[in-house]
């Protein structure tokens, strides 16, 4: 009752708090409402989003082409991950030309494309469907009478005759293709267009062709940087930020990056994982000696990693380590367990049995199909009584429709195969019938008769029972390193202490600057990708959990050090590289002053100073940097000077890459290439052309890209 009168009594605050509950919980689903919804995108170009989406359907076409080019239902990870990158550069390239192209009022028409089909040239028709069988050239009728096919049926057409599914994935290869010839030619008129925008004169072409002919023979006197100490030098922060402001348009970067410090640990077999999986594969090792048959249930239950099969085997089938002891065991014995450091495995095999056999065997063959078993002895008895009274093989085959003419088949066709009971079975009678035998073989849905024609490359051929077992670390041994490895990241939770701690605790701490969000992971390793999601969302400073990745053998913890941001570097993240720079300017402008100093304005006088070195270099040439051995460095401006120097005149003092030196030219001479205008102005068009295709950075630039793919792929 107390408590009852306490509530009536605060019964107006009561009201009042459960009245601001409800509005919360109201407001707070209609604020869920009118937010905006959680961006989709993938990226943008040019401020036009890309849908998760769309990016994944572009992605599963140009799967499905891969997959139909290759042959293949599947791909690796690897090839994925280079579909995606493929897929999404070219949509970030083929929208950079789409919004020049517009401005410009480039066009693709219908009538282009078709002509570039008439043509058949284009290096996208190559290796299609579309290909003639003789030639292998692209075949346009061929393209012309699917399309016309595909046109005319209906699917429950195609679907009843069995043909859906590879007519849909054929459309969808050409459709693919046909996009890709359009944007192919899209970009091909915006870079023509560029292309032309640069010429090369006459003029130009014989100062190309003079510069490139003109080979000169000089002397070089020079005193190398690695003269002077470098303790000798002094370089200070001053000197740092005024290298880096003179030099900062060269450290813009377009995307943000981040450095990270990441620790990976590998898990691998204890010497008690060892010492278990050895007493196994021995104790196997005596039950497969005192075995005489199923030996494929045995070696399943001793968890090989080569099954067994009932099957004669030549020995490059065999693993290698099973063949170089092979003639050491006799028939019927098993050899010594032993390990094999080629693939960490520990192995015992039993030879089960050898024999004379055929590599290549030529035979044809009849398959009865009927609709009861009954009715398919019957037939098949029928067919092969007929046979055996004199009835032509090729005649009946073409009877029912089967080829008339043998084949060949050899052992590398199916002894490292997985073969069914029926092949196995197939298999084995074709490499015991002799020449000329035949037999009425009955298979689990048919019967097959069948007949050796000829056998060819006798050879010994094995039946081995091998038990090959992996190295590999038990639970307990994973579970005490993840235990070992989660218990030193909580103790750790700031990438200082992970730096600080890493070493004693016996863990390697590694590095690695400008990880990209365009990345497919941390440091090579598999599986690394909600890792690398964490980089990008981590504040500098962080350390993240502990993440199970490679082939489940593996985890992993990722420390971020920094952000850099889209823009210009911080000077930070340049110190070494501006420090080498500024070392060899302070070092050439010593250098200059003690040259001043000593009044060496000759090669003599030069050579005379202490540290100094002396070359001689032949056929020096505008057109490539001249290696000067004695500097141990690749020297551009020797040719550059070679190319407009008089003969015998020493040259005022060079920076060099690796020092500095005084030239003297002093023989000159041209090849005995003729000067030919339009193969000149073709070569340095061609020359100029790779320059200009730099364009596609300037409009990536531009075009404020974002790739933010990381998120959902």
């Amino acid at each position: 009752m107390a408590t009852l009168q306490k509530i009536r009594s605060k019964g107006p605050l009561l009201l009042i708090v459960v009245g601001l509950a409800l509005f919360a919980f109201i407001a707070g689903d209609a604020w869920q409402i009118i937010q905006p919804r959680q961006s989709q995108d993938v990226g943008e170009v040019h401020g036009e989003p890309l849908l998760a989406q769309d990016y994944q359907e572009m992605v599963e076409e140009y799967m499905e082409v891969v997959k139909l080019s290759m042959g293949s239902n599947a791909l690796t990870d690897e090839q994925t991950n280079q579909i995606r990158d493929e897929v999404w550069n070219n949509y970030v390239n083929s929208k950079l030309i789409e919004h020049e192209a517009e401005k410009l009022g480039i066009t693709v028409t219908n009538a282009e494309v078709q002509a570039i089909i008439d043509a058949g040239t284009h290096p996208m028709l190559r290796n299609t469907p579309f290909s003639n069988p003789q030639t292998g050239a692209f075949d346009k009728d061929m393209l012309m009478r699917f399309l016309s096919e595909y046109g005319r049926m209906d699917t429950n057409t195609m679907a009843a005759m069995g043909v859906l599914d590879y007519y849909t994935t054929l459309y969808r290869f050409w459709s693919f293709l046909e996009k890709q010839l359009i944007q192919g030619r899209m970009v091909d008129k915006y870079q023509s267009l560029i292309t032309k925008a640069v010429g090369v004169t006459p003029l130009e072409a014989q100062r190309s062709f003079d510069d490139r002919v003109k080979q000169t023979d000089l002397v070089i006197a020079a005193i190398p940087y690695s003269s002077i100490p470098d303790s000798t030098i002094t370089i200070t922060n001053d000197d740092l930020k005024a290298l880096y402001n003179k030099k900062k348009a060269e450290y813009r970067q377009t995307e943000e990056t981040r450095n990270i410090k990441y620790i990976d640990v590998q898990v691998t077999a204890s010497a008690e994982d060892r010492a278990a999986i050895e007493e196994e594969v021995k104790e196997y090792a005596q039950q497969l000696a005192a075995a005489t048959d199923d030996y494929a249930t045995l070696l399943r239950a001793a968890g090989t990693d080569y099954p067994f099969a009932d099957l004669y085997r030549t020995t490059r089938a065999l693993p290698s380590d099973v063949t170089s002891r092979l003639e050491s065991v006799a028939v019927g014995e098993v050899s010594e367990p032993y390990y094999n450091a080629a693939d960490n495995t520990f192995n015992a095999f039993k030879k089960v049995a050898v024999a004379t056999l055929p590599d290549s065997i030529q035979y044809r063959q009849i398959t009865v199909v009927a609709e009861t078993p009954d009715r398919v002895k019957t037939l098949s008895d029928s067919i092969y009584t007929a046979l055996r009274g004199g009835a032509s093989f090729a005649d009946i085959a073409r009877s029912y429709g089967q080829a008339e003419e043998p084949m060949w088949v050899s052992s590398a066709q199916y002894e490292s195969a997985q073969l069914s009971a029926d092949d196995l079975l197939f298999v084995n009678t074709l490499s015991t019938l002799a020449k000329n035998e035949m037999i009425n073989l009955p298979l689990t849905e048919a019967n097959v008769i069948v007949q050796v024609v000829d056998r060819k490359a006798m050879q010994e051929k094995y039946k081995v029972a091998v038990i090959k077992r992996t190295i590999e670390f038990s639970k307990e041994t994973y579970n005490k390193a993840y235990n070992d490895f989660s218990q030193f990241i909580t103790a750790n939770p700031t990438v200082e202490q992970l730096t600080a701690n890493a070493e004693d605790a016996g863990y390697q701490l590694l590095e690695r600057s400008d990880v990209f969000s365009s990345d497919h992971g941390i440091g090579s390793i598999r599986g690394t990708k909600d890792a690398l999601r964490w980089v990008f969302d981590a504040k500098p400073g962080e350390v993240s959990g502990l993440y199970e990745c490679g082939e489940s053998d593996r985890m992993l913890v990722v420390g971020l050090t920094s952000v850099v941001e889209e823009g210009y570097r911080p000077i930070q993240l340049l110190v070494n590289e501006l420090h080498a720079e500024l070392l060899r300017d302070k070092k050439a402008e010593k250098i200059m002053a003690d040259i001043k100093a000593a009044g060496a304005t000759t090669l003599e006088q030069l050579s005379a100073m202490p540290e100094a070195v002396t070359d001689t270099l032949k056929h020096v040439t505008f057109s490539a940097a001249a290696y000067v051995a004695t500097l141990r460095s690749s020297e551009p401006l020797v040719g550059a000077y070679t190319s407009v120097a008089p003969l015998n005149q020493v040259s005022a003092p060079i920076k060099g890459n690796g020092g500095v030196f005084l030239l003297q030219p002093y023989a000159q001479e041209a090849s005995a290439e003729a000067f030919d205008l339009e193969q000149e102005t073709t070569s340095l068009s061609t020359l100029q052309g790779y320059m200009v295709q730099q364009f596609l950075s300037d409009l990536y630039d531009k075009a404020n890209v974002k790739d933010m793919r990381y998120i959902f792929f």
